[in-house]
């Protein structure tokens, strides 16, 4: 499909530089079908139907922002796909200035060697010593905001609580599962006197899910991998629900593209570990997943693809637009849309 097909004009005043609070006092876009209609995040209890279950990504994001020198020159490094014990693969800023050998010092007695890179500004960094590269990063990283908001205000001490989210567990994703930064524990409790369960999985999120897409053809488009891990008694649970009548609704696209990539044609969740680079556009056959919890996406982006795909193109037009007009915020920081497809065939 042709890009500019997911085109659409956001105003800049539409971009949330921070998060709602409390985090549940969020707006909610409920998108069921064709219709519309405004809410709360902490409407959500009543939104969805005793037996649903919600699946969250744990995955804790690590402060993989850093700025170095080599030299004379200023390098940035973005990590975002962990490569050994102590590789890494990054986006350098400033790529140029760095060659395969080079070292690049980031301060606070941390530095990395730079090999194979890549014509897309990526290379992999070794980093030196022996102390675990997790505890190099909390002295020498910031947490890796997305661009659209680290271009318009600094990093600070309140982004470390703000950018991660309540399941927080397992280290190593440098961006947030961003539909999971709404939830409290007082929301939970809500869900849970409601009756609907959760369950958690985990995709360490890419920095390649900022990458804008440069080609004029979907078809041209490559994305980034990413690890996901999805254990057997999981998988278990999870099918007994769908065997059972109830509903798989995925908080954020991150554990829906885990979710579909560990399930087969059969319709059966399987065990998953290792990566995943699955890209849904239109005309994709979801086999997991029933609904979606997101925010809103860029546009010509590929999650405004995968919402696309998932609902229609013409009705995500649609309910962005209504979204636009009745100012919810976008992105990371900004609200959320509630997503129920028609049921197909």
């Amino acid at each position: 499909m042709r890009v500019e097909l997911f085109d659409f004009d956001l105003p800049a005043d539409r971009i949330a530089l921070r998060p709602a609070r409390p985090r549940d006092s969020a707006r909610l876009l409920m998108v069921d079908g064709r219709a519309f209609s405004d809410h709360l995040v902490s409407d959500l209890p009543g939104l969805l139907r005793p037996g649903d279950v919600l699946v969250f990504n744990d995955t804790k994001v690590i402060p993989a922002q850093l700025e170095g020198r080599r030299g004379e020159a200023t390098i940035g490094a973005t990590l975002h796909k962990r490569e050994g014990t102590r590789e890494w693969r990054a986006f350098l800023r400033n790529a140029k200035r760095a060659r395969d050998g080079d070292e690049i010092d980031f301060g606070a007695g941390v530095a990395a060697s730079v090999s194979d890179k890549g014509e897309d500004g990526s290379a992999l960094l070794r980093f030196h010593g022996e102390e675990p590269v997790e505890l190099l990063l909390e002295r020498a990283g910031s947490m890796p905001l997305p661009p659209y908001i680290a271009s318009k205000r600094a990093v600070d001490a309140s982004d470390r609580e703000d950018y991660q989210t309540m399941f927080a567990r397992e280290e190593g994703a440098v961006a947030a599962p961003t539909a999971a930064l709404h939830f409290t524990p007082d929301l939970l409790d809500a869900l849970d006197e409601r009756g609907i369960a959760r369950e958690t999985l985990t995709l360490h999120v890419g920095a390649g899910t900022f990458l804008p897409v440069k080609s004029e053809d979907t078809a041209d488009h490559r994305m980034h991998a990413e690890w996901g891990h999805i254990d057997a008694p999981t998988a278990d649970r999870l099918n007994a629900v769908r065997r059972g009548g109830g509903r798989l609704i995925s908080v954020g696209t991150t554990s829906l593209r885990l979710l579909e990539s560990a399930t087969g044609e059969d319709g059966v969740i399987r065990p998953f570990e290792g990566d995943t680079s699955i890209f849904i556009t239109p005309g994709y056959r979801f086999r997991a997943v029933d609904g979606l919890i997101t925010n809103f996406h860029l546009p010509k982006s590929t999650l405004f693809m995968l919402v696309s795909a998932l609902m229609g193109l013409d009705v995500m037009q649609s309910a962005y637009a209504h979204a636009i007009e009745a100012g919810y915020r976008f992105y990371s920081y900004g609200d959320g849309s509630l997503l129920l497809p028609e049921l197909r065939s």
